[in-house]
């Protein structure tokens, strides 16, 4: 098998993926009494573009939410922030009232255009009636109601479930998943063949084409998932949880055997072993380096679930959890690539010399693709930040 198809292989598995957004559709009741216990939590937050998007409210009960004088107040990101951070005390009425935007509830269906936003930013949605900053509670019935976010589409009509950070994602899971499929077909049938000779790296071969399945199906779920958002805002939640999954899966096999075969190649050396050539090492020492570190992965990776509320596989590397991932990832490759440039040094046969080399290079593009991406988003726009 030629090592730039193998060099290809463990690159694509390393391959950073998105998961799904959040829905756009929401659906449930508003509650007087979660309002006036947690005023300043949004029951929703949007990225909206454009001149004309739009904020749609159904309600099936609406004399409850004429008695309470049902109110739902849009707050920009950015101004709510300095709001909160302000020195002054104001008081939950005063700060309500500081809303760009507000929708009395008084209609069984009613629609807000938010327009004029000169660029994309976030807006948090609050719900607000008579009871929520009031002393006196009496209890009362919760307000069922479904509620849309609209963005224009390229029209300009609010037709778009996309917020202004997950267009374009639809489009790109369909090129990333013809784009496998594309590659399946060329090198599919060479590459069962080589598997089929069960050579020394028999285990390395099977071990990236699994972990490149599970990308790619992690990809096609993803794709299924922004298919069906796009026409409801909800999306298929199972396709996406699957995909997120399959991502996670992908990256502590990849990282197994990665950390396996360097730390077998690197303590083969130090032991003169004059095994078979290429040979994936199983030894104690390597086995136990490679577990430690795939179950530290491991305990980070489900962390980052904890931390981020809205699943996916990119996250915003806010948290301890993913600044520790991504310290991590940084640590290893270096260690990773010292260990190979040792070997890479005194290996006298040029065929397994290129070889180390191709491999250290996907080493290090699969530990750094990750840490250096969410670098460079540091300098964009909130909403560019996740594409």
């Amino acid at each position: 098998m030629p090592w730039p198809l193998l060099w290809l292989l463990g690159a694509a598995a390393g391959g950073c993926c998105w998961g799904p957004a959040a829905g756009k559709t929401l659906r449930g009741g508003f509650a007087s009494a979660a309002a006036r216990q947690e005023p300043w939590r949004p029951v929703a937050r949007f990225q909206f573009h454009g001149d004309h998007a739009v904020v749609c409210v159904r309600i099936k009960n609406l004399a409850v939410a004429v008695a309470k004088a049902a109110r739902l107040h849009l707050f920009q990101a950015q101004e709510w922030q300095k709001l909160e951070s302000s020195a002054q005390d104001h008081s939950c009425t005063e700060k309500f009232s500081k809303a760009q935007l507000t929708m009395t509830v008084n209609h069984t269906e009613q629609n807000l255009t938010v327009s004029q936003i000169p660029y994309p930013e976030t807006w948090y949605v609050f719900y607000v009636d008579k009871f929520t900053c009031e002393e006196n509670y009496s209890e009362s019935e919760d307000i069922q109601f479904e509620m849309v976010l609209l963005n224009p589409d390229a029209e300009g009509n609010p037709l778009d479930h996309f917020s202004a950070g997950e267009s374009g994602l639809h489009e790109f899971f369909f090129l990333l998943v013809l784009a496998y499929f594309i590659t399946a077909c060329i090198y599919a049938q060479s590459l069962w063949q080589t598997i089929r000779k069960r050579g020394p790296m028999h285990g390395v071969l099977k071990v990236l084409t699994i972990a490149l399945l599970l990308q790619a199906g992690s990809a096609f779920a993803n794709y299924l998932h922004f298919s069906s958002y796009s026409r409801d805002g909800i999306g298929a939640p199972f396709m996406g949880s699957l995909a997120e999954w399959c991502d996670i899966v992908s990256q502590i096999q990849m990282l197994y055997l990665l950390l396996s075969l360097c730390m077998g190649w690197t303590i083969g050396r130090m032991k003169k072993s004059h095994g078979r050539p290429l040979q994936w090492d199983s030894s104690p020492a390597s086995t136990g380096i490679a577990v430690v570190v795939v179950v530290t992965q491991s305990f980070l990776l489900i962390w980052e679930q904890f931390e981020d509320t809205n699943h996916h596989s990119y996250h915003s590397h806010h948290g301890l959890a993913s600044g520790l991932l991504i310290g991590l990832r940084v640590c290893l490759a270096l260690s990773l690539a010292a260990g190979l440039y040792q070997i890479i040094t005194v290996e006298r046969s040029t065929l397994k010399r290129e070889f180390y080399i191709t491999f250290a290079k996907a080493c290090i593009l699969w530990f750094l693709c990750h840490p250096c991406l969410a670098t460079i988003a540091v300098i964009f726009r909130e909403y560019q930040r996740e594409k």
